[in-house]
This record gives C-alpha cells, sequence and structure tokens, in this order.
C-alpha cells in the first residue's frame, strides 16, 4: 500500500509542478511554430493550446485555472473507473495500470495522432503516466470504498467529458482546422479514452449502448466554438460551455435520455 501511494504521489507532484511552470518557461516550447503576432498567441495561451492541453493555471484567468483543476482531477478520475473496470475483468496489476493510463490520456493522444499535433502530452510530461497509472493502482486498495462513491463518480466523468472536449476544440483551433474538424476533435478528446477502455476490457463501448455521451460533446463542442466565433469573452464561453454539457449529461443520465437503437434479428429459416 505504501508502495502504490509513493508511486501516485511521484506523478502527482511533478505533474502540478510542470503545470504550474512560470509562463516564461512554457509559452515559446508550447507555442513555437505557431503563426500570428505575439499578443494573438498570448492569448491563445489563456485557451490551452496542445494537449498539454491543459495549459499552465499561472497563465489562466480564474475560471481558466478552474478548467485546469477540473481536467487534472477528471484524469484522475477516469483512471480509477478504468481500474474498476479491469477488476470486473480480473487484469493483472500492469493491466490496471495500462488501462488507467490509455483510458485518461486515450482520448488526447488519438486527437493528437489524427492532427499530427506533437509531441503528446504524455510524451512531453511522462509524469502524467505516474499520476494516471498511480490514481489506477491506488483503487486497488480503495476497491471496497470506491464503488460507494458512484454518483460522485458519474459527476467527474461527466465533467472530465465537457472539459477535454473544450480542451479538444481549443487543440484544433490553435491549428487552424475549420469548425466542423474543431467540433469533432473535441468529441474525440472527450469520448475516445472510454471507447478504448471498453474495447480493451471486450465489452460494447458506454458511448454506443448507454445514455448521450458523444452527443453531449458536439452540442458542447458546438456551443464552445459558436461563442468564441461570435467574439463573446472566453471566460463566460468556457463557463457557459461547462455549465450547459455538465447539466445536459447529468440530465441524461438521470432520466436515462438515448439514442434511438437498432435492433435487428434475421427472420426466416437460416
Amino acid at each position: 500500500m505504501a508502495c502504490v501511494i509513493h508511486f501516485v504521489m511521484a506523478g502527482l507532484v511533478p505533474a502540478i509542478h510542470v503545470f504550474l511552470l512560470p509562463a516564461s518557461l512554457v509559452w515559446i516550447p508550447a507555442f513555437a511554430g505557431m503563426t500570428g503576432s505575439v499578443e494573438r498567441q498570448a492569448f491563445r495561451c489563456s485557451r490551452p493550446a496542445s494537449a498539454t492541453d491543459l495549459c499552465y493555471a499561472s497563465v489562466m484567468e480564474p475560471a481558466e485555472s478552474v478548467l485546469f483543476f477540473f481536467g487534472l482531477f477528471a484524469m484522475v478520475a477516469e483512471a480509477m473507473t478504468a481500474a474498476l473496470a479491469a477488476g470486473r475483468r480480473k487484469m493483472d496489476w500492469f493491466g490496471v495500470a495500462m488501462l488507467g493510463c490509455i483510458t485518461a490520456l486515450g482520448g488526447g493522444s488519438l486527437r493528437d495522432v489524427l492532427l499530427g499535433h506533437y509531441p503528446l502530452l504524455w510524451v512531453k510530461y511522462p509524469s502524467l503516466l505516474f499520476l494516471t497509472g498511480g490514481a489506477a493502482l491506488l483503487t486497488i486498495a480503495l476497491a471496497r470504498v470506491v464503488h460507494r462513491f458512484h454518483t460522485l463518480f458519474l459527476v467527474l466523468d461527466a465533467i472530465g467529458l465537457v472539459v477535454f472536449t473544450i480542451i479538444g476544440c481549443n487543440v484544433a483551433r490553435s491549428m487552424g482546422h475549420p469548425v466542423t474538424i474543431v467540433v469533432v476533435a473535441g468529441m474525440i478528446t472527450g469520448c475516445a479514452g472510454g471507447v478504448l477502455r471498453d474495447i480493451l476490457c471486450t465489452e460494447v463501448p458506454l458511448l454506443f449502448r448507454s445514455e448521450l455521451y458523444a452527443s453531449v460533446s458536439l452540442m458542447t463542442g458546438a456551443i464552445y466554438v459558436a461563442g468564441t466565433q461570435f467574439g463573446t469573452e472566453h471566460v463566460a464561453v468556457v463557463i457557459g460551455s461547462v455549465a450547459f454539457g455538465l447539466t445536459f449529461r447529468l440530465l441524461a443520465i438521470r432520466y436515462k435520455w438515448e439514442m434511438p437503437k437498432f435492433i435487428y434479428e434475421r427472420e426466416g429459416p437460416h
């Protein structure tokens, strides 16, 4: 148990330290190669521009700092839910840690690969592997308690969905992609990690069989992009998008809102 806690802290402390580096140390590497004036790049930095995604609280406005920390905790929550899924499949400890990392970091990684946006977040900041893998391993020791907080994890998962969606939209926007690609990139960031988790657990992805999920991501991304296109103050757009997406997702869970299902049963002789 002590070893597992040490493993988690080994990732958490460097991760927080990295994200809170002074702006002077992170602006140039994070935004090298982007076009536009210095002033424009500074403004973009306040809207996380890579799956460093969560950018850096030291150059963020208060509302965006909250978004940053929500994203960090959402990574931990996703890793812990992945660990529970691994436990149900009786995976070994390595499998638990691996699934935790893939679930928490997979969406952003897949987006970056598809968009050609490098380096990947976990490649640039390997400490995130310790954070997410450690959180998954810690769940092994806390499994008997964690399952009691099912509602809390649903809320954290919903926060992660909308926060990662906005982060994904930021990345695609900073690369100059059209609106359609921006919204899809947001959806991939928010949803792909869970899909990878379910596939590795040999299950039909939750995305395709449960309450509205991808639809929440798409609509959140669309609202966020529309707000930025119309020149609304960025903090207001972020808060509004997060509030809408979180409310929509929680209502979908509460009232079992689902997409229509296609059910085909072969009729007649085989």
